[in-house]
């Protein structure tokens, strides 16, 4: 953590910047005096730390509240990147094959900086928001959390830079204050293991989130902001873990007597069907980690808490990246602990155990192309089958997953990226377009679909779903997932996805009602009341009914007890 500095030490400091005095803006909350910087319309505060650093013997533990006063703290930089994951599993795939997994990746999460860019001391918020806010003028807080399958992403990745979102509410006359969240992934986050659980030390990635937003409940007033008028957004694996804040502690989100957030929005995921920490899956990884770590015997954890940041990244990174033939069967994910995560999230949610708010569920018409780059040959239906088998879904019997498999259709044109015909696109291999499919719906669309059935019975509760197409025909991906970063933080609105659906967040924030505030292109009906879709296309939105692919769909009701990862 840095060092409390003095206004002279960081004048001294600014000589060699091109940040002026001018440019600089301060807010002083009980932990120090925040500097942060004027960028044209939008005040910045960069890395404002809300913990103590998770490291030595605070590595892999839940994280500890800020202990320490940060004096005056220059925000005025960039975050640092918490320890990155392994992002690509690429040693058998031709150079092309790489070229265009690694630009895909970068296009949707974008590609972690260099180590130097990065530390374990990394737990911090970063706050936008509109120049000349003050204290009382109680803004609506958007409360983000990044995406990056639990391996990689921060803060500070360029397509989480929210300053054409956060000016878009400035135009329109509905300012916001935005505050993002850095947590721990990979091993440092997401460790599994039974050593992990008995120490109480599980999901410390989620509970990393679950304190960034307790640091805004107690400080965003002083930055202007309403802390009862939060809204949590999440893409990818920070949707899921939106979901997981719903059902965190049973769905308990109070803190201080008060609700941490009022609404909810994620953008490509939901609920994530998974076993416990120490399940065998789980402990398999532990062990693997551990031997790789040369930590093995009884006291591993002490071990791995004892190595360099750089030993303990080599073993906690020796498993398949996140674009690899593994794909989304992920090795960190957030798991039951029996406390924070009391059970999987679709028995929570089938339970009722969530905090009951206002929400939005958003999906990529092609979620699962991204992922489905490196399986080289899936061309018949015993073949997915093994795969989804041995990778997937181990506690269910194959015959089960075959049948499951045989939902899908064989034929190209029934495949992803949809609506393309027989076309295969670049890296064509037998079954590309069908397994692209599958792992979009078990992971994304059809399991968002769940979701919405699932929750729904909850008398009063008010749900929008939406379905982007606007890269259909332009992108040999098709609409891929991650393709809504782009279109939420740095597209222009010039180009009608980003006002269209900036403006219906906007609302959403402000009056929890996406069609309530600005005027919209389309009125956007609540999911329950006729299972319709908001369609994002290029040009123009439209509805579009969420039946489609309904055997697949009903088969995952019938026995997602059974498709756990």
């Amino acid at each position: 953590m840095k060092n409390p500095i003095t206004w002279a030490a960081l004048a001294l400091s600014l000589l060699s910047s091109s940040v002026t005095a001018q440019d600089l803006v301060n807010v002083t909350i009980p932990s120090g005096t925040i500097v942060g910087e004027s960028i044209q319309d939008i005040d910045v505060f960069n890395g404002i730390p809300f913990a103590d650093p998770p490291t030595g013997q605070l590595r892999l533990r839940p994280p500890r509240r800020l202990s320490t006063h940060l004096g005056i703290f220059d925000a005025t930089g960039v975050a640092k990147l918490c320890p990155q994951g392994p992002i690509f599993s690429l040693s058998s795939t031709s150079p092309q094959v790489a070229a265009i997994a690694a630009g895909a990746v970068s296009d949707s999460f974008g590609i972690p900086t260099a180590e130097d860019a990065q530390s374990e001391d990394c737990l911090t918020v970063t706050i936008h928001r509109p120049k000349g806010t003050k204290e009382g003028d109680n803004l609506p807080v958007l409360f983000y959390i990044f995406g990056g399958g639990f391996m990689i992403g921060g803060t500070s990745a360029a397509v989480n830079e929210p300053t054409k979102l956060v000016q878009t509410g400035i135009d329109l006359g509905q300012p916001f204050i935005f505050a993002a969240v850095n947590y721990r992934v990979a091993g440092w986050g997401f460790m599994p293991g039974a050593e992990i659980l008995r120490e109480g030390s599980a999901n410390a990635g989620l509970l990393d989130q679950r304190m960034g937003l307790e640091w805004v409940a107690d400080n965003i007033a002083a930055f202007g902001g309403d802390p009862s008028k939060v809204t949590i957004w999440g893409q990818s694996a920070g949707s899921i873990s939106v979901f997981d804040q719903l059902i965190l502690h049973d769905g308990n989100a109070t803190y201080k007597g008060k609700p941490l957030f009022r609404a909810a929005i994620m953008n490509s995921g939901s609920v994530t069907p998974v076993d416990r920490v120490d399940s065998a899956k789980g402990q398999e990884l532990y062990n693997h980690v551990v031997k790789q770590a040369n930590c093995e015997g009884p006291n591993s954890l002490a071990c791995l808490r004892g190595l360099s940041n750089q030993e303990f990244a080599a073993a906690a990174n020796s498993v398949p990246g996140l674009i690899s033939y593994e794909s989304l069967a992920l090795s960190y994910l957030p798991r039951p602990d029996g406390t924070a995560l009391t059970e999987s999230p679709h028995i929570l949610a089938r339970e009722g155990k969530f905090h009951a708010v206002p929400m939005i569920f958003g999906s990529q018409e092609d979620e699962g192309t991204l992922f489905s780059l490196l399986q080289k040959d899936m061309g018949s239906t015993d073949k997915i089958t093994d795969y989804l088998s041995s990778l997937y879904f181990h506690n269910a019997d194959r015959d089960l997953v075959k049948a499951f498999v045989s939902t899908y259709s064989e034929k190209l044109e029934d495949g992803s990226p949809y609506r393309t015909g027989t076309n295969e696109g670049l890296l064509p291999y037998p079954g590309r377009k069908r397994i692209a499919s599958i792992l979009g719906d078990i992971v994304f669309t059809l399991i968002r679909r769940w979701t919405l059935e699932t929750i729904s019975v909850r008398p009063g509760l008010s749900l929008w779903s939406s379905f982007a197409s606007y890269d259909y025909l332009l992108n040999f991906l098709g609409t891929k997932h991650g393709s809504d970063t782009g279109v939420f933080f740095s597209k222009n609105n010039t180009y009608f996805p980003s006002l269209s659906g900036r403006t219906y967040y906007i609302n959403f924030v402000y009056n929890m009602d996406p069609n309530e505030g600005l005027a919209v292109n389309v009125t956007w009906p609540k999911w329950t009341e006729d299972k319709q879709l908001l369609w994002y296309n290029l040009l123009g939105n439209t509805l579009r009914k969420d039946d489609f692919r309904s055997n697949s769909s009903d088969f995952i009701r019938e026995h997602i007890d059974s498709l756990t990862a």
